[in-house]
């Protein structure tokens, strides 16, 4: 059947598509301007969503730009009712996801595009300029040099999320391991109980566990007072498998745990790693610090640096606590050719001179898809426009808050602190009373979160910190602080709406 026959294509003609496109930019601009007005988390029962929404797909188009409007009502009686606003000043649930008006403006830019940045040759630009912004953040956040593109042996690359580069990390040290062992081995990966669960889940996508429950070859170790891994305790379970036959082959650090923001010792891990032989075998030190990391674009954060120049790879969320819109994870490694070696596959489709030539670096060999998207546009966006002050002035801002909002908790006697204040997370609850069983205080430190969250003028969440000596688990709340638009003044809003719901 001809074209003719079949009918036109309803494009958007390209001055149609510059209205609409400035009637969303307006939209999305009028939305941060009230968030304020919504309530903080959605109220929609499940399925209420999809009750209005047709059954069926549209066999008519909206039939140009006028038909859009049914669109832009849809947003604001379907769409908003079922979104809870992580860009509210008053979200200070789970952790931040920032997006910025730059971020956004390289979103666009991106999807308009339409680069399909696989390899070198089919957008230069799409690569080399993401070659050169990891290369930037990695100063901004005084990475080791052995982390830079310019460095002969590492680099960074942005992966979609932190559980992506927790698995091209493990992917990458199971090659190395096994081309230093010269045969297989049954092998194990080591992290703490306070580790983000995508650890598990690159180890079962490797085939290393044989099940979510597979402790043996996952060991989940213990902590010390302050939710930190236990060097100790590593070293003894390295030994025991080592005894048993099996292998050692990763170990994921953190730097921010998702509970309580704890972070791990880097330079007693490595000494660990270097006293067992793991380093000698091949193993490898990935640091997660999906959350923290981004605070280290200030100066006075740089502790957490200690022990980095060891570590085989690091990886940071600037799509959390950076400005810079989901997804975007920049991760750095200082073994690229492990990468390589694990991750190249090269059917003829894909040659070229470029890549024939050594010359170029393709990207889709650091990652597990093959495809990628000008992810590198938004957080370039975002560099130039906040640039490093702004960036220094934007995190040093939360922390302020934070440490404002523990003060408070430390000086009322019917809460307490349940962990020091980790940057911009407080962790804190309600004290146990006089006699009262560890039940009874979870059950009220729910009951309050619970009233505190219903209430939709903030939203808080949760988390279960293991109980250190012996001592109960307790049931914690979290106060995450991180959302552009947050003041002190939403942050005193929220203490004071506690502090109410207690008495």
């Amino acid at each position: 059947m001809s074209d003719a026959r079949e009918g036109a294509v309803p494009h958007l003609s390209p001055e149609e598509f510059r209205r609409l496109g400035h009637r969303m930019v307006d939209w999305i601009a009028d939305y941060w301007s009230r968030l304020e007005s919504f309530p903080v988390r959605s109220a929609v029962a499940p399925g209420e969503v999809m009750a209005k929404l047709p059954e069926h797909p549209p066999e008519e188009g909206l039939g140009g730009e006028a038909g859009w409007e049914s669109v832009f009502r849809d947003l604001e009686n379907v769409v908003l009712p079922g979104v809870t606003h992580w860009q509210s000043p008053s979200f200070f649930a789970y952790f931040p996801a920032n997006a910025s008006g730059p971020a956004v403006l390289g979103e666009l830019l991106s999807a308009g595009l339409g680069v399909q940045g696989m390899l070198w040759s089919t957008s230069p630009a799409a690569t080399e300029m993401e070659t050169r912004v990891l290369d930037w953040l990695a100063e901004l956040t005084a990475l080791p040099a052995s982390f830079r593109s310019d460095s002969g042996t590492g680099g960074g690359v942005i992966q979609g999320t932190a559980s992506e580069a927790t698995l091209v990390a493990m992917v990458a040290a199971r090659e190395r391991v096994r081309a230093r062992l010269g045969r297989e081995a049954e092998l194990v990966a080591y992290t703490s109980t306070q580790a983000h669960s995508s650890v598990l889940k690159a180890a079962m996508l490797c085939g290393v566990v044989r099940g979510v429950s597979d402790g043996v070859h996952l060991r989940s170790l213990g902590t010390d007072e302050r939710y930190a891994l236990s060097p100790e305790l590593l070293e003894k379970a390295i030994r025991e498998d080592l005894s048993a036959g099996r292998q050692p082959f990763f170990v994921c650090a953190s730097l921010g745990t998702t509970s309580s923001g704890a972070m791990d010792p880097l330079p007693a891990l490595r000494g660990v790693l270097e006293r067992t032989g793991f380093t000698g075998a091949g193993g490898w030190l990935h640091v997660d610090a999906a959350w923290a990391g981004s605070a280290l674009v200030c100066p006075e954060h740089r502790d957490m640096l200690r022990g980095l120049e060891d570590v085989d790879s690091f990886a940071f969320n600037p799509h959390k606590w950076l400005l810079t819109n989901f997804d975007c994870n920049a991760f750095y490694t200082r073994d690229r050719k492990s990468l390589l070696d694990a991750l190249s596959v090269m059917p003829e489709y894909l040659r070229n001179a470029a890549t024939a030539s050594g010359a170029v670096i393709d990207y889709r060999d650091w990652q597990v898809p093959l495809g990628r998207r000008f992810r590198a546009l938004k957080l370039w966006f975002v560099l130039r426009h906040y640039g490093a002050k702004g960036l220094r002035s934007y995190i040093r801002q939360h922390v302020r808050q934070a440490e404002l909002f523990a003060s408070w908790v430390e000086a009322d006697t019917r809460f307490e602190l349940a962990v020091p204040r980790s940057l911009a997370l407080v962790c804190f609850r309600l004290r146990p009373r006089p006699g009262e069983e560890p039940a009874a205080t979870d059950a009220r430190n729910r009951q309050l979160l619970e009233r505190l969250n219903a209430s939709g003028k903030a939203f808080l969440t949760h988390t279960v910190l293991p109980g250190v000596d012996g001592a109960p688990a307790r049931y914690v709340l979290r106060m995450a602080i991180g959302s552009p638009r947050t003041e002190e003044r939403h942050v005193r809003a929220v203490w004071e709406q506690l502090v109410a719901l207690t008495d």
